[in-house]
């Protein structure tokens, strides 16, 4: 009898030991293969999928137009890499792409970004360079969002979320973007990929 207590106990340590150590571990919301794109950035660099991959990247569809939600996102973008740089999170990436990409050359893109008080502007890249239903169509098959011309104004239809996507350009998890922007998760949930992706 004290035998098998003993062991029960023996197993209940191993149990939380191996959760204790497993804890790191990310756990994905979503499995979104992102579709292979090859676009133009802010600095008229070319950004593809597969220059992406090996670092995790935090995604959104924006545009230097916009008078609604794109601001306040871009800000709150810039809040979540202030906590990255408190972490001391180095091995990311902050993808945008413009919904108005006829509009938004990278000249716009650039200034557009310079507008805020972004930590570190090398992590960003601000993509244009395709026809709007291009990114209409990546989108709806990568991100499961929408993009499309406002009938009544010279505004884009898109969402606000921000899209976490893995080393092997996998979307994993979405937050809101716009309101209510779990910054701290955002910055605990990309400090677990970089790690996991070390192992």
């Amino acid at each position: 009898m004290r035998k098998r207590v003993m062991i029960s106990a023996l197993l209940m340590i191993f149990a939380v030991l191996l959760s204790a150590c497993g804890g790191e571990k990310f756990k994905a919301e979503t499995d979104w293969q992102v579709h292979d794109f090859n676009y133009t950035n802010q600095t008229g660099d070319k950004v593809s999928l597969d220059s992406l991959k090996g670092k995790p990247w935090l995604a959104m569809f924006i545009f230097t137009n916009c008078t609604s939600i794109c601001p306040p996102m871009t800000m709150n973008m810039t809040d979540i890499q202030k906590k990255f740089k408190e972490k001391g999170l180095k091995d990311y990436k902050i993808v945008g792409f413009s919904v108005d990409p006829t509009n938004d050359t990278p000249e716009k893109l650039k200034k557009y970004l310079s507008q805020y008080p972004v930590p570190d502007d090398s992590k960003w890249d601000l993509l244009t360079g395709y026809s709007q239903d291009e990114i209409a169509t990546l989108a709806l098959k990568s991100f499961k969002t929408i993009v499309k011309d406002d009938p009544n104004s010279n505004q884009v239809i898109h969402g606000s979320s921000f899209y976490l996507v893995n080393q092997d350009g996998v979307v994993v998890k979405n937050y809101s973007g716009y309101k209510d922007v779990p910054t701290d998760t955002i910055a605990v949930d990309m400090e677990t990929l970089i790690e996991d992706g070390k192992k």
